[in-house]
């Protein structure tokens, strides 16, 4: 049973950018797999839902997303993926994403985006800031774990397709998604690996991805899908978008990124977009968290990778 006099209490913890104990860790993992065992591959929700991109460790910036986008559990949210790696404080980013699912189960939907993943955590910040924080690597071992139990996607009132990257040419239909075994290390090609790291592009049909995983998909691929599936649209984060979202192929494709000054150099506006219960959408933009409110971040700027 869970006791959420404990787990409002870390949450409130967590809230102030503080870390929990390993042992804590442990237990919510424990707590969050048995929920998340039980969700689809292709998660279904109900609007009205706020779906957010990529948020990388942007501690403070998720804190202001939520003063933009309203607080769990009073906003229903939809995060797409890349919660860690990059930013100062994946770990209580992570965390906090992590304790609110388990405490509102219904209000919160995380699906897995290409740095859910042992390899990429490793090299992008995640694995060493588990080790700095906690003094060994247990901790990263937990919830790498979790990663693995996270769904590859959502789809919002049967219209809304939602995913961390893009298409893939191993896949046609929904049904196929559900039928992908998502409890696994994200592999390096497949239809698993192109739900997370593919991105759309004007071109024909099938483009070779320079991300070295994923590939590229033009409007016609989009159109065939969408049409086969029944959906209106597909919503994806995955690349920086400096206006916060961007559309492409018309609005059949919208890339939401909410991550404001990503990297702290980028310069770019964040953005949330949000559906009501009629499926009118519309999106709010919101910028960095302003410095006196950050913490001191405990290590020197990250390594040179825009993907």
């Amino acid at each position: 049973m869970t006791n959420y006099s404990d787990l409002d209490r870390q949450i409130e913890q967590l809230r102030r950018c503080e870390i929990i104990k390993e042992n804590e860790v442990k237990n919510l993992c424990a707590k969050a797999r048995e929920i998340l065992i039980e969700e689809s591959n292709v998660q279904r929700i109900d609007p009205p839902v706020t779906i957010c991109g990529d948020i990388h460790g942007q501690f403070y910036d998720l804190k202001e997303l939520f003063k933009v986008g309203g607080d769990v559990p009073e906003t229903n949210y939809l995060f797409l993926g890349d919660f860690v790696d990059r930013g100062f404080y994946s770990v209580e980013t992570f965390l906090l994403l992590l304790a609110l699912k388990v405490r509102y189960p219904d209000r919160i939907t995380l699906i897995r985006g290409n740095h859910e993943s042992r390899q990429i955590t490793q090299v992008y910040g995640f694995y060493d800031e588990c080790k700095r924080k906690y003094g060994s690597v247990n901790v990263w071992r937990y919830c790498t774990e979790i990663f693995d139990y996270l769904s590859l996607s959502a789809i919002v009132d049967g219209k809304v397709f939602c995913v961390h990257g893009g298409l893939s040419p191993s896949i046609n239909t929904l049904d196929q998604i559900r039928s992908i075994d998502r409890k696994q290390e994200v592999p390096h090609d497949g239809p698993m690996c192109d739900l997370l790291w593919s991105d759309p592009e004007d071109l024909k049909g099938w483009g070779i991805s320079p991300r070295g995983a994923g590939y590229l998909f033009g409007s016609d691929v989009v159109q065939e899908f969408c049409t086969t599936n029944s959906v209106e649209m597909i919503c994806r984060a995955h690349q920086l978008v400096m206006e916060g979202c961007k559309w492409h192929f018309g609005e059949s494709v919208l890339t939401v990124w909410s991550a404001p000054n990503y990297c702290y150099r980028c310069g770019n506006v964040a953005a949330i977009f949000e559906l009501d219960e009629n499926i009118r959408k519309s999106y709010t933009i919101f910028e960095a968290a302003p410095n006196e409110v950050r913490g001191e971040p405990l290590r020197k700027p990250i390594p040179e990778y825009f993907l």
